[in-house]
């Protein structure tokens, strides 16, 4: 049985993992961490790391992170300090963070991804393979939409699959994602990246590539948050036991 710490225990995505967990024979959550507290789960929720005690510290096997960028600090050198494998999928992480997380890396094994989903992430190879035979003929657009309680934008999927399309093309492209105060034509080496938020709208992505004549659209829609818990239970198990390094949805993918 893997032992699970989770951050941001108590948020959506949080509960949504000890709901999958506890229908595995695998995983089970022996300690969570977040601000607010509740009496509901069966395992003890700390405020910070500090608080966890020895005896719930030795059942950790992996530690999986749903939680804020404003948390990352601490839970990087909890990490550091008693050599935890970790499966980092929150959001919105600063680049100097995501600087210092391939740098702990390379003392334990972590597994990083701005999205858990499979098809989101099949997307992104989709779309590098497109711009790549596509090439500058094509105008790119990404359109992402979320609930209204999320708070980063664009979200960090829509970054990701930018990111995936600027790989394939010849000249860094420049990612565009106000037009509202510009009067002037679109140019050619950008990316507009588009962000709605409202309702409750698990997460919706659209990749464009608008040319003369013809449109093509690569889409995925998630239809609730399990597919995401799902995805990091499955990159928890995979990191587990493995040696130290920067894990990827691609690894998972390719087995």
């Amino acid at each position: 049985m893997t032992g699970i710490l989770l951050c941001g225990a108590l948020g959506k995505m949080g509960r949504a993992v000890c709901a999958k967990a506890a229908e595995s024979d695998g995983f089970t959550v022996v300690a969570g961490i977040d601000i607010a507290s509740a009496k509901d789960v069966d395992f003890p929720v700390y405020a910070d790391f500090g608080m966890i005690p020895e005896k719930v510290l030795k059942k950790i096997d992996v530690v999986i992170d749903f939680s804020n960028p404003a948390l990352f600090d601490s839970l990087l050198k909890f990490l550091l300090k008693n050599k935890k494998p970790a499966v980092i999928a929150t959001t919105g992480l600063s680049e100097e963070q995501i600087v210092k997380l391939k740098s702990a890396a390379y003392e334990i094994p972590v597994f990083f991804s701005a999205n858990m989903s499979l098809g989101v992430n099949l997307v992104c190879e989709l779309s590098r393979r497109a711009a790549k035979a596509l090439g500058g003929d094509f105008d790119i657009e990404i359109l992402e939409m979320h609930h209204n309680q999320k708070v980063d934008a664009p979200s960090g999927t829509a970054l990701m699959i930018a990111d995936s399309i600027s790989s394939a093309l010849e000249t860094k492209p420049v990612y565009e994602y106000d037009r509202h105060s510009k009067r002037e034509k679109r140019t050619k080496n950008e990316i507009g990246i588009q962000s709605i938020r409202g309702g409750n709208i698990t997460g919706e992505h659209q990749v464009i590539f608008a040319g003369n004549d013809e449109i093509i659209t690569i889409s995925h829609s998630a239809r609730s948050k399990t597919l995401f818990a799902s995805g990091a239970l499955n990159a928890a198990k995979m990191i587990t036991g493995k040696e130290n390094g920067l894990y990827t949805m691609k690894e998972l993918i390719d087995g």
